[in-house]
Order: C-alpha cells, then structure tokens, then sequence
C-alpha cells in the first residue's frame, strides 16, 4: 500500500500549480469536514512533506511540489477555499487567513473561510450543501447576521464568482479593502 504523500509524490507530474496546492492543502488539513477525506486528520506535515522529499530526490514533477508547498496552508476546508485564495492573490490581493475564528468578548461568534481579520472582511464559500440542507442555510443566515452584528463584513461566494477568473470577485474583494482602510485606516 502506498502512502498519500507517496502518491501525490507519483503523480505530482500531471498536477497544474493550482490543483498541486490544493492536493497540498488536503494532505495538511486536521479538518474532519473536508469533502471527501477520512477522518484521523492530518496525514502531513510541511516538514514531514519536505523530508520526504529529501528522500524521494529527483522525481518527475519534484519541482511542481517545491513550488506549492510554501502556498499550502493546514486547516482549509474544501478545494474551494484554497482555489479562491490563490485566485485573491494572483489577482493582487493580501492573503486572506485561512478558517478564522472571530470571538467576541471572549466568546467563539463564527469560523469564516478566508477573512481580512484586521478590516472584520470574511469570505464565505458557499456549496451547494449550504443551499439544499435546510438547516445548514438556515445556519449560515444566523451566523451571517451574528457577524454583521460585530462589524463584520460577508462576501458570499459560488462556484460561479470562480469561473470567469474571478476578476468580478476579486473587484468586490478590492472595493471592501478599500472602503475599510479608509475608514479604519
């Protein structure tokens, strides 16, 4: 039986930069509500993935993986969070932090998927699950409001914000930064 890492190690030639980052993010990611993964999570490290590489030496696609592997982070949680903040970056955008916790007064208010923390941005993906899981909408709405109630801002986000480059998105992204500096600046 061959390992996650080993496998993404032998198919790291087929993988584009983004699909490589985002196969990264997978192997780090403690999340248990990642599509499609097993529970018991993370199978990687960063370290762990660079001393594997140390061993493996030249490989086809050895490149590919030295090149994503300082863009992955641990903690996402779907292919879309991670496509969505490498799509905010190469369009000139600061990274956005990655499953951030907002608290108020000490207390846990929400997990947003990418945020701005120090302008109170966060940018939700949405799935189709929150959309056909009555009470994951309903949730979202809750948590939503709960935000805005603290002054945070919520950019909501399809699969279709990702789909003409994201230059739409990442406008509104870009108009949000823009009006928070110059209110907090």
């Amino acid at each position: 039986m061959v390992d996650p890492v080993s496998t993404l190690f032998l198919c790291a030639r087929e993988f584009a930069s983004t699909p490589m980052v985002v196969a990264l993010d997978a192997l780090l990611t403690a999340s248990d509500v990642y599509p499609g993964l097993r529970t018991g999570r993370p199978v990687a490290t960063a370290d762990s993935i660079e001393r594997h590489l140390v061993r493996w030496g030249r490989f086809p696609g050895c490149g590919r993986i030295r090149e994503a592997l300082p863009l992955a982070r641990p903690g996402v949680e779907s292919p879309k969070e991670t496509e969505t903040r490498l799509l905010l970056v190469s369009l000139g955008l600061p990274e956005p932090a990655v499953q951030h916790v907002v608290s108020t007064g000490g207390r846990f208010l929400a997990r947003v998927d990418l945020a701005y923390p120090e302008y109170r941005i966060a940018i939700e993906y949405e799935g189709d699950g929150h959309r056909t899981a009555r009470d994951q909408w309903r949730a979202d709405i809750r948590r939503q409001r709960d935000l805005e109630d603290h002054g945070w801002l919520v950019i909501r986000m399809t699969e279709l914000d990702l789909r003409d480059g994201g230059t739409v998105l990442a406008a509104r992204v870009r108009r949000a930064l823009d009006v928070r500096r110059h209110l907090w600046g």
